[in-house]
């Protein structure tokens, strides 16, 4: 028997929930969404309306029938919350919800780079003026996580957070069930864990709905980290206008936000290069990972001193990775001077380098 009781590892403050719980019970139209990686895009879960993400917006269809709700799922697989706090505005604050939900807990290291990017995301979020709401999935073999990170920022801005760690994974500890019964890789749930994912979600969300109304806090306090992720943007081919020599933009149109390679930019040649001019504090880049090899391997620099080399060639199998690395971090916001050039290239390429995206914090 699972507890999900203890799975309420934050308990925040409700009254945000409560407003928008208010408003859908009187009918009114509201749009819950849904940011994170590849579990909330709903990844082995064996259609789209299995996914816990789905699940918990048939509970909002459900208490509140006479609502129409809209349901906004920004999943997409292998990202951080670094990712997350670039791409939330474009992503998920365009459609104005009311409600979010946010989960990065088993693809952000438990690490304090990782608090601070987690801590840009929320106040991006907090700023919009929707309600959010925070869960941490888990590794089923390890119990591994972001928790440690992410729960300092759920109490320091006051809000709900759920973890699958203290309810699912612990009653696989009890051998209550077994790791195979939820999920096949001990990291994506199957439709029995995405169902169990959403049902801790709505037991805290139940017992928001028939508590007392709270007050509602509009103050914003100050930040726990530095604070530098907060406004993160990218710069693709749509929004930018960098200096191209030898990259070339991509023209294919991006129907999805899970075609994540697309509105970027290629080069095949060594000496191909492409050049940013930003004012920021710190410099990101997505790139392409392939299976597919060989690929080009470029260079990364920040002002003609900070660098990173960025191998295309990625050595897993399991299909191409949109790959995230941080570049630069600095203290302070300044003008800089951003340029990516392939290093090396080889006469049987199979695929071009793939630029992403650049990302300014």
């Amino acid at each position: 028997m699972i507890d999900f009781e203890q799975g309420i590892v934050n308990r925040g403050t409700w009254g945000k929930i409560q407003a928008v719980m208010d408003r859908a019970a009187a009918g009114e139209a509201i749009t819950v969404a849904f940011l994170g990686g590849s579990i909330t895009q709903g990844s082995l879960s064996s259609t789209p309306q299995t996914c816990y993400a789905y699940l918990v917006y048939r509970w909002w269809q459900e208490k509140f029938p006479s609502a129409g709700i809209r349901y906004v799922n920004a999943g997409i697989g292998g990202t951080t919350s670094q990712f997350g706090a670039a791409r939330v505005e474009e992503d998920v604050l365009r459609y104005q919800p009311d409600f979010v939900l946010t989960e990065f807990s088993v693809n952000d290291d438990n690490s304090l780079h990782f608090r601070e990017t987690y801590e840009g995301l929320v106040r991006t979020v907090l700023k919009s003026g929707a309600a959010l709401m925070l869960m941490n999935n888990v590794c089923y073999d390890s119990g591994a996580n972001a928790q440690d990170q992410h729960l300092p920022v759920a109490q320091h801005y006051g809000l709900p957070m759920v973890s699958m760690k203290p309810t699912v994974y612990a009653a696989l500890q009890r051998g209550d069930m077994r790791n195979r019964d939820i999920t096949p890789d001990d990291l994506h749930p199957n439709d029995a864990g995405h169902a169990l994912v959403a049902q801790g979600i709505c037991h805290l969300l139940e017992k928001i709905r028939v508590a007392p109304r709270e007050k509602t806090d509009a103050k914003m306090p100050a930040p726990i980290t530095a604070n530098r992720y907060e406004g993160s943007r990218r710069y693709q081919n749509h929004n930018s206008q960098p200096a191209l020599q030898g990259f070339v933009a991509d023209p294919t149109p991006q129907n999805h936000i899970t075609e994540c390679f697309r509105r970027g930019f290629t080069a095949w040649k060594a000496g191909d290069s492409i050049s940013f001019d930003l004012e920021c504090t710190c410099v990101g880049v997505q790139y392409r990972k392939s299976v597919t090899q060989p690929t080009p391997i470029a260079k990364i620099t920040v002002d003609g001193g900070h660098e990173l080399v960025l191998d295309g060639n990625f050595k897993e199998t399991w299909g191409d990775c949109l790959y995230l690395g941080t570049v630069y971090e600095g203290t302070q916001r300044e003008k800089h001077t951003v340029k990516i050039q392939i290093l090396e290239a080889h006469e049987n390429d199979a695929v071009p380098f793939y630029l992403v995206s650049v990302i300014g914090s």
